[in-house]
């Protein structure tokens, strides 16, 4: 028996409005960042969209070009969480082994279900029964040994699909794909690899493990075992139990007494807090802010917004709590902010910050602090008081270093 299976469900943003309104089914459906913009993205196509060309992460100026009846629908984030949340409730019927990948995909161990449900490709067909009466919504399911070997059957065939992949289907079925699909290889392993003349799955498959480590380290080690279909990892249903929240507080050396000095303070914070979240690819909407005054009251303020993982968002809603509950004069002693309610984000889910120059510039800054260093770059706001460039702002669970200004951005 091929014990795991992986769930993908099909072009989930788009179908989740097909399903709510039932006069979207059939039509060609485009969820965008900002439909009003023709600098907007395409977050997701629905298969009738797809079929002229329509991709994701499209501008929607080269979609509505490519497809002028497709229906351009604004992104419903709590309507996707919801759907998932039911997904997953019917997921966790058929075995408790279930582990959450990502807002639309999961993977089951269902060792031991036989008995109660059958094999694992009847299994896989009662699932995808149950999502389609009960939510209107297809899925891909992959069955094989592995949840690497479960997931790449899962993209061999969709929509509506069961795709078996035992181990010895993996050199005609797998090797003959382009690099990129392999999980785990992004563009710029990608790009790294095809310098090395390796294009396809079995070109990598190939290589010596050792010279692969050599090149990339354990992670070269760790594509070598993928692109030859190994994978020993287990299907874990508390992978996400971890982050609950994610969070940075400081205390400060001098007591803080004005609006800017305590929004710097902020803004340092909520810079580390966003870089984390989007490491751990991650979005929250609840904004936490920490105070301590000098005689050690402390108290906590929260607000709810919709789901980021953006700096900006962070700081502007944490500014707002400070301002709403604190004087401007009373002196504080620490201050901390966190992002809650996060869930799991995969590539497609943070393209839902519409504001494409703010994502670019995280990204940019997240980039560059990870290759040379935190201090090397910081926003200008930053340099405001000279005294903070010798503070340490980041006394937190990521031991954040004392700023250093080099560069500064905007």
């Amino acid at each position: 028996m091929l014990p795991i299976l992986h769930v993908d469900m099909n072009a989930f943003y788009a179908s989740c409005h097909q399903a709510k309104d039932p006069s979207l089914k059939g039509k060609p459906i485009l969820v965008a960042g900002d439909p009003k913009k023709r600098t907007g993205i395409i977050l997701t196509a629905s298969y009738e969209a797809r079929k002229y060309g329509v991709k994701t992460a499209m501008p929607n100026w080269q979609a509505r070009k490519l497809c002028p009846q497709a229906i351009f629908v604004e992104p419903d984030y709590e309507l996707y969480v919801r759907t998932s949340q039911k997904v997953m409730e019917i997921l966790g019927r058929f075995t408790p082994l279930v582990e959450v990948f990502s807002i639309d995909e999961a993977w089951l161990d269902v060792t031991g279900c036989e008995r109660l449900f059958g094999d694992s490709v009847t299994i896989a067909h009662k699932i995808q029964a149950a999502i389609r009466s009960e939510l209107d919504l297809l899925c891909s399911i992959g069955v094989s040994s592995n949840k690497l070997l479960a997931k790449m059957a899962s993209d061999l065939k969709k929509p509506d699909a069961v795709t078996v992949l035992p181990p010895e289907d993996v050199p005609k079925l797998i090797w003959p794909l382009p690099v990129d699909e392999l999980f785990g290889v992004g563009r710029r392993m990608a790009e790294h690899l095809s310098h090395m003349n390796i294009k396809t799955i079995g070109d990598l498959a190939r290589v010596p493990q050792g010279l692969l480590g050599k090149a990339f380290g354990l992670n070269g080690r760790y594509l070598h075992l993928w692109a030859n279909g190994i994978d020993t990892s287990p299907v874990d249903p508390h992978a996400m139990d971890e982050a609950k929240s994610m969070g940075h507080s400081v205390t400060l050396p001098k007591d803080i007494t004005s609006y800017d000095e305590a929004e710097t303070v902020l803004l340092s914070l909520s810079e580390q807090v966003g870089r984390r979240v989007r490491r751990e690819n991650y979005m929250g909407r609840t904004v936490t802010i920490t105070l301590r005054d000098n005689s050690f009251c402390t108290i906590t303020r929260s607000a709810t917004i919709s789901y980021t993982n953006s700096t900006e968002d962070i700081y502007n809603l944490a500014k707002k709590l400070l301002y709403s509950n604190w004087d401007g004069k009373t002196p504080l002693r620490l201050l901390g902010v966190s992002l809650s309610q996060l869930v799991k984000e995969f590539e497609q889910v943070s393209l839902f910050d519409t504001d494409e120059k703010k994502k670019k510039l995280n990204k940019v800054m997240d980039e560059i602090k990870d290759r040379f260093g935190d201090g090397v770059i910081f926003r200008a706001k930053l340099l405001n008081d000279e005294k903070l460039n010798r503070r340490k702002l980041g006394k937190s669970d990521n031991n954040a270093p004392t700023l250093k200004g080099i560069k500064t951005m905007k």
